[in-house]
C-alpha cells in the first residue's frame, strides 16, 4: 500500500504547479483525503482536505481561492492545483487519507489524524 506524491518542484512567485497524489494497492475508498505542508523549522500544516463521500472541502485561510483540491476516481488519484503561489508555500507537501469517519473534514484537516501518508514532493516558491 502506497501514496505517491508527485508534481512538486521549483516555481517563481506568481507560478502554478499541480500536485498528484496515487494511491497504488489499496482496495477500499477512503473517507477523506488530505494534503499537508511543512514548510522549514515549521510544524506540519493542513492545506486542503476533501470527504469522498460528501464531496465536502476545507481549505485553510491561507490558500483559499488560489489552491482547489479535486480527484479522479477512475485513476484512484488525488490532486492539488496551486495558482498564485507566493515564498510561503514552499515546504515538503504530504498527502494522506483515511477510510475512518473520524471527524469532520476540517476537524481532521487541523488535526492531521490520518493513518496512510505519503513521502512528500518538495515544492520551492522562489525567484
Amino acid at each position: 500500500l502506497q501514496l505517491v506524491e508527485s508534481g512538486g518542484g521549483l516555481v517563481q512567485p506568481g507560478g502554478s504547479l499541480r500536485l498528484s497524489c496515487a494511491r497504488n494497492g489499496y482496495s477500499i475508498d477512503y473517507y477523506a483525503v488530505g494534503w499537508f505542508r511543512q514548510a522549514p523549522g515549521k510544524e506540519r500544516e493542513g492545506v486542503s482536505c476533501l470527504s469522498s463521500s460528501t464531496e465536502t472541502t476545507f481549505y485553510a485561510d491561507s490558500v483559499k481561492g488560489r489552491f482547489t483540491i479535486s480527484r479522479d476516481i477512475a485513476k484512484d488519484t488525488v490532486y492539488l492545483e496551486m495558482k498564485d503561489l507566493k515564498p510561503e508555500d514552499t515546504g515538503v507537501y504530504f498527502c494522506a487519507t483515511d477510510p475512518r469517519r473520524l471527524a469532520t473534514i476540517q476537524q481532521l484537516c487541523t488535526t492531521g489524524d490520518f493513518n496512510s501518508w505519503g513521502l512528500g514532493t518538495r515544492v520551492t516558491v522562489s525567484s
